[in-house]
């Protein structure tokens, strides 16, 4: 059995996770609205009454690189001013 659940669920603001929440199961934020989530009953539930879409590993991982790649492509485009204020994004490898 895995130790994560991995989702797409639009943030929604204040109370879209609460301190309960954080502690009674693992809970992080990723590029392109991708959660990953300890998997557990109430992070299960959590995803769900979120209105979140479950999504394997890999294609979790697919939207993260998609979003980090369309970053990357940004950045390279800005001025060289830019460039020395702001680090380049760098991929992320999700759990």
């Amino acid at each position: 059995m895995s130790l994560f659940i991995y989702g797409t669920a639009a943030n929604t603001g204040k109370d879209f996770f609460t301190y309960q929440d954080r502690l009674d199961f693992y809970l992080s934020s990723q590029p392109g609205n991708v959660w990953v989530i300890g998997n557990n009953e109430k992070g299960a539930v959590w995803l769900a009454n979120k209105n979140g879409i479950a999504k394997t590993k890999a294609e979790a991982q697919a939207i993260v690189d998609a979003e980090i790649t369309a970053a990357q492509t940004e950045w390279d485009a800005t001025s060289d001013e830019f460039k020395t204020k702001n680090e380049r994004p760098t991929q992320i490898t999700l759990p």
